[in-house]
């Protein structure tokens, strides 16, 4: 009788084999592709985040007492932006229960005061102007001034957008019955309240919202828009929380520290170093306008974009995923998406006029984005394209020289097709091996969630002598990252299960020369001997790869550039893998390697 080892049909190495296929092609595109994954709204939204703040709403204390000078209007806004930020590491889990009724009564007192302006001052001509045709003769009439209008026209949505910017928390049900009910009839009974006050007091345009409060209800009015500014800027830092861990998910942006405030909601998370520099922002540009106009110069050309961009989207959503008929996309372009175009248009009109602002963030961080997803993808295909063959894995296993030693050994590798170059090299350098060994690839996918029970994806990995096996870790961007301790824990556990239900076969001959199948128990057995007693003692080592990127000699100026200073700089300010993994310290061995791409 022959005996030789062979692999059980599994499902889970047919999913692998599709992944490994995935994977390669994912990284063989153009480069350009994987930066597009949302950067320019996403960035947009971090100017939305910086850019909403207090100071509009603490501004109505000069309508009550005009002796108040601009400065202290805006340190009290600064005192109550730091206020706000340095409460993000507590999360909204119990402070969130008063957002609700902060905004009930914040939408009740706009849409009463405007019924009340409504029905005081100017009804019929606010009803006449309903009819579109006075668009058209305010266009007429005013031409250039009227385009240019626009761009303060935008801001009446801008509020509004605000205070829903986390939106993602919600299901679509609960948004439709609060949009349909109470914030659109509120929102439109205060701008016609508003706009009736005005025509009988055109002196107060200036301070149109606070002038047109009647005195009894001034302060409470105050009180309650100052919250509602808070709670529309906490939307927004919270939103900016959310767009970044997704995006280090999908690997659009650099690693950072990703904390869930709370146990019962997966969506709140807290980004320490994003939360300081929103801080930062904030306060600067509060202190360095001291004005509302300006800033809404700046905002309005944020939200503009925003529009754009999101109707760009959904247009192409419309017609590649909801097939939508070519009629309704049509008209949806010409509608909405012209009517954006031109206000956005109207408002970088005011581009001089602070709204460069986000622009330059923008740019920034689209940089940013861009420069770590170029280096991510050259690293990776550096590594791709070194990587070592099963037969030169199963060389150095069965290597005499090569000791080895109880447990079991994680190697962390972005690999999912092939090992790692770094396997060579600790294996020469440390001339030891554990007894199991499980290469490691943890994988983002583009969608929210992944079921726990598909979350681990194994394979064997084919050698003589010692137990060697792939796993996928697969997330969602929405999942939350475990503890060491209970990845681990389930991981191993994964592990046992995956050899119980895939044993090590082995090939034989019978009498009459037939080839045939049979379980090799005693190598399973070993196997499952092993990982518990790694699993009882402890004995789990991480080893994760080191990796200085470096340009070769001749690369372009430009690329050296991005590679050379930008890329290795911004993988020396990110969080490193280790940390963005939580790996136990202790525990964990680097292996230095240089990439020279």
């Amino acid at each position: 009788m022959e005996a030789g080892d062979l692999e059980p049909e599994n499902p889970q190495e047919n999913r692998m084999e599709s992944i490994e296929e995935e994977e390669e092609a994912r990284h063989d595109r153009p480069i350009e592709i994987n930066t597009m994954k949302k950067p320019s709204w996403r960035n947009l939204m971090h100017n939305d985040s910086f850019l909403e703040n207090v100071l509009s709403a603490v501004s109505g204390i000069k309508a009550a007492d005009n002796a108040l000078t601009n400065n202290a209007v805006t340190w009290i806004s600064v005192v109550i932006l730091i206020l706000l930020f340095q409460i993000q590491r507590f999360g909204t889990d119990k402070i969130g229960y008063a957002f609700a009724p902060i905004l009930t009564i914040w939408f009740t007192f706009i849409g009463f005061i405007g019924v009340y302006n409504f029905v005081k001052y100017e009804p019929s001509k606010i009803i006449k102007a309903v009819n579109p045709w006075y668009i058209v003769m305010y266009f007429a009439r005013n031409k250039l001034n009227a385009w240019k209008s626009l761009g303060g026209v935008i801001l009446c949505l801008t509020g509004s957008e605000a205070l829903f910017a986390d939106l993602g928390h919600f299901n679509v049900r609960a948004i439709r019955i609060s949009s349909c009910t109470v914030v659109f009839p509120c929102i439109i009974c205060a701008y016609f309240g508003q706009a009736s006050y005005l025509l009988k007091n055109k002196q107060d345009v200036a301070n149109a919202f606070y002038s047109s409060v009647p005195g009894k209800l001034y302060w409470p009015m105050f009180v309650i828009a100052v919250l509602a500014a808070v709670i529309a800027s906490q939307s927004m830092i919270s939103a900016s929380f959310s767009i970044v861990q997704q995006s280090v998910a999908l690997g659009c942006f650099p690693r950072v520290k990703i904390v869930h405030t709370s146990r019962k909601y997966a969506g709140q998370v807290y980004v320490p170093e994003i939360n300081h520099l929103l801080m930062l922002a904030c306060v600067g540009i509060t202190l360095g306008f001291k004005s509302s106009l300006e800033i809404g110069n700046a905002y309005g050309i944020a939200v503009a974009f925003v529009l754009s961009i999101t109707s760009s989207f959904l247009i192409l959503v419309m017609i590649m995923i909801w097939k939508t008929n070519m009629i309704l996309v049509i008209a949806y372009a010409l509608i909405i998406g012209l009517s954006e175009l031109l206000m956005l248009s109207a408002s970088l009109y005011k581009f001089v006029d602070g709204g460069y602002i986000p622009l330059i963030f923008a740019i920034v961080l689209v940089t940013i984005t861009c420069i770590w997803n170029y280096g991510h993808r050259k690293k990776y295909q550096y590594q791709l394209v070194n990587k070592i063959s099963i037969n030169a894995v199963t060389e150095i296993a069965s290597n005499p020289t090569i000791h080895r030693v109880p447990g079991i050994a994680l190697f962390y590798t972005e690999l999912v097709h092939g090992i790692s170059p770094m396997f060579t090299q600790y294996a020469s350098q440390v001339k030891a091996l554990h007894s199991i060994l499980v290469f490691i690839s943890i994988k983002s996918l583009h969608i929210s969630k992944v079921p726990p029970d598909e979350r681990f994806l194994f394979q064997r990995v084919e050698s003589e002598g010692i137990p060697i096996f792939r796993s996928v870790v697969r997330y969602g961007y929405k999942d939350e990252r475990k503890e060491w301790e209970s990845f681990e824990a389930t991981l191993v556990d994964q592990l046992r299960k995956f050899i119980v239900a895939n044993p090590r076969l082995m090939r034989f001959y019978d009498s009459d020369g037939k080839e045939g199948t049979m379980i090799d128990e005693e190598r399973t057995q070993t196997e499952l001997r092993l990982v518990d007693n790694a699993l009882r003692h402890g004995d789990v080592t991480y080893l994760m790869g080191e990796v200085e990127m470096t340009a070769s000699k001749s690369s372009s100026p430009w690329k050296k550039m991005v590679i050379d200073y930008g890329y290795n700089w911004l993988s020396r300010c990110v969080r490193q893998p280790d940390e963005f993994f939580m790996l136990p310290r202790k525990r964990l061995l680097k292996v230095g390697m240089t990439c020279e791409v």
